[in-house]
């Protein structure tokens, strides 16, 4: 069981979201706003929010709470689709879901995010790799040795276990790890990647750590 803050406004979503949530056994906090947010945030396990919301958004509002607490797992809720969107609620938070969607997904994303964060004090592996994912320390298990990650090479992965399994797009990428919009053709991303894969991959040529997926973006699964 979880203790889920949900924040939405429309009465029969929210309804419905918090009975099917409920009856998945967690223990649901539904508010109307986002007014008194920070008299709910010591007692919960993850947030789901709506975006259009009264007074701040569900934005701002996820962007304050990752501020006061940068591991708890956040689940942005929208009939907003745009790309553009999308972009900017995964530069926080940790997944984003369209409406209309089936409540059975809303709760298996529930899950997924609720396990990926219960191992957030443990040790990631993938592949050939052992992460510390509290400490981002990342060490080479055949030779024993420690990956040393500076400056945007250290925020690009981190980024990629944030948002682990995913497949992200370049715009994604460019916009949570740089803070700016992605320009067709800039190259910057592509280099910082080559670089990550120097470094982490037993084979860059070939590699199995961060993938590419053709015509998308990449992803690092485990």
């Amino acid at each position: 069981m979880a203790r889920v803050l949900y924040i939405e406004d429309e009465k029969e979503i929210g309804s419905w979201v918090t009975e099917a949530l409920t009856e998945k056994g967690h223990d649901v906090t539904w508010l109307r706003s986002g007014e008194n947010l920070e008299s709910y945030l010591s007692n919960i396990d993850m947030a789901i929010l709506d975006i259009m919301l009264p007074g701040l958004d569900g934005f701002s509002i996820g962007k304050r709470i990752k501020k006061e607490i940068k591991d708890l797992p956040i689940l942005m809720l929208s009939a907003r689709s745009a790309v553009e969107d999308k972009i900017e609620g995964l530069s926080f938070a940790d997944d984003y879901l369209t409406k209309p969607f089936h409540p059975e997904e809303l709760a298996a994303r529930v899950e997924v995010l609720l396990r990926r964060f219960q191992k957030s004090e443990d040790t990631i592996e993938i592949g050939h790799l052992s992460i510390q994912v509290k400490t981002m320390m990342i060490m080479n298990k055949k030779t024993g040795e420690e990956i040393k990650l500076t400056g945007k090479q250290y925020h690009l992965f981190h980024f990629f276990i944030r948002h682990l399994n995913q497949i992200l797009t370049k715009e994604q990428l460019y916009e949570g790890v740089w803070g700016e919009p992605y320009i067709d053709g800039d190259k910057t991303l592509m280099v910082h990647i080559r670089y990550l894969r120097e470094k982490m991959e037993q084979d860059p040529a070939k590699p199995r750590i961060i993938e590419t997926i053709r015509g998308i973006g990449y992803r690092v699964k485990v």
